[in-house]
């Protein structure tokens, strides 16, 4: 047991990795640990990583760096996890010597067992699973008491020439659906409303029990009591069909909100990230999902400054931001990444060319933002409500879209689904007030 001790999760990345963080607390919390609200007061730090771009390595680095102070002072534990951990193992304790353990991403059920037997000999624990292993989830180890993440699958077969992801997170792995379906009952009667089911290709998934594939997941999930929305992330465009198409349009409690990435505008550039689809197809799913849907809100990942990258292909990129309309877009210049195939490509695009045009395409899809949001104005729209904002005296959350709304009431509505009339505006957010 480790009953009097204290741990602190520092989590780098996307909601995958959060929800990886909400595992392993509860793994520690099993054994009767207790979260520390400030790392100083923790006896284990445990840090989990990204290595999906090569900005948010350089941010995990400076991380560590800071902590040699608190192994001295304290004698803290420390923990380097997920896929920085499984991707530069050696190379993390070398430079970072006061590192107890390093852990991949496919052995979080180890490391309560690791932290009680700590050897003098420092760890590394980053061995390949092919199953599924399901790990425990307490409720008070989630970060939302209203929305919840429920990963699904895990990996990627894809192989996209950029991605990091099938070498850390490995080949795709499907949660028996029966496991999902328990999880999910359980946060309704928790009072939960809103899940977002989870995975590196969400598309893809197949439970291994049934074959059981994610437009009818969807309609399972959606058909459990007291669950009101249904999200999924991330969609990989070629693996995104017609049945995905009818059962979003279809099944009510599925947001009308999509993510899925296009990287690139330009049908070369797209062929040597080895993405499968061609801007045309890219388009003709849009044009689908349009057609059955009209409200939904589409989201984007762009990357600029790929190898060989030319003014024409950015073009081409900014065309297709420009006829599409996305609600928001997460835009990176791009770094190659170990061992993928892109990686042996000469980085030929000038750093300050990749820095333009980063911020021309974010310049011009704040425009289209500010121009979509001030449509918005006067309308009333369901908002799930997370808490308080950080904007002043003011309640935030999330409408169906998944734009974030700053609005005002004169009781606490937290962790409930409210109408809010749209007031006001800016381009990363929207105003509004509570309506009776």
């Amino acid at each position: 047991m480790l009953e009097g001790k204290t741990f602190y999760i520092h989590t780098f990345g996307c909601q995958m990795n959060v929800n990886d963080s909400e595992h392993l607390a509860s793994l520690l919390l099993a054994e009767g640990a207790s979260p520390a609200s400030r790392l100083e007061e923790s006896d284990f730090i445990l840090i989990n990583t990204c290595a999906v771009r090569e900005k948010s390595v350089e941010k995990l680095f400076s991380y560590l760096g800071r902590l040699k102070e608190y192994k001295e002072k304290r004698k803290a534990v420390i923990v380097c996890l997920g896929c920085v951990a499984q991707l530069y193992r050696q190379e993390l304790l070398k430079k970072f010597p006061y590192l107890d353990l390093v852990v991949g991403p496919h052995q979080y059920a180890a490391v309560p067992s690791l932290l009680k037997n700590l050897a003098e000999e420092r760890k590394i624990l980053t061995a390949w699973k092919r199953g599924w292993t399901d790990l425990p989830i307490l409720p008070e180890s989630r970060e939302s008491r209203v929305s919840a993440y429920v990963t699904i699958m895990e990996g990627c077969n894809n192989f996209c020439s950029f991605c990091v992801v099938p070498f850390v997170r490995g080949r795709e792995k499907y949660r028996p659906l029966r496991s999902i379906l328990d999880e999910v009952r359980a946060l309704a009667d928790r009072g939960y409303l809103e899940i977002h089911l989870l995975g590196q290709n969400v598309n893809s998934y197949r439970d291994p029990e049934s074959g059981t594939r994610l437009p009818e997941l969807l309609e399972k999930v959606s058909s459990i009591p007291g669950i009101e929305w249904v999200r999924f992330l991330t969609s990989h465009p070629k693996d995104f069909g017609p049945e995905l198409v009818e059962a979003m349009a279809s099944i009510p409690k599925v947001c009308h909100q999509l993510h899925l990435p296009l990287q690139s505008g330009s049908d070369r550039i797209l062929a040597l990230m080895n993405r499968k689809y061609t801007r045309e197809e890219y388009l003709e799913k849009i044009e689908s999902l349009k057609s059955r849907m009209p409200d939904i809100s589409l989201s984007t990942d762009i990357i600029v400054g790929f190898p060989t990258e030319t003014e024409d292909d950015f073009q081409q990129t900014i065309e297709m931001v420009e006829k599409i309309k996305f609600t928001s877009i997460f835009s990176f210049r791009y770094s190659p990444r170990p061992r993928t195939a892109a990686s042996r490509l000469k980085d030929d695009v000038p750093e300050e060319v990749k820095i333009d045009r980063l911020i021309r395409l974010q310049s011009r899809q704040k425009e289209i933002q500010l121009e979509l949001h001030r449509q918005l104005v006067g309308q009333k729209m369901n908002v799930l409500c997370s808490g308080p904002s950080k904007k002043g005296n003011l309640h935030a959350g999330r409408n169906e879209a998944y734009q974030v709304i700053n609005f005002y009431s004169p009781v606490d509505v937290s962790n409930r689904l409210v109408t809010v009339r749209i007031t006001g505006y800016g381009p990363y957010s929207l105003q509004g007030e509570l309506e009776d």
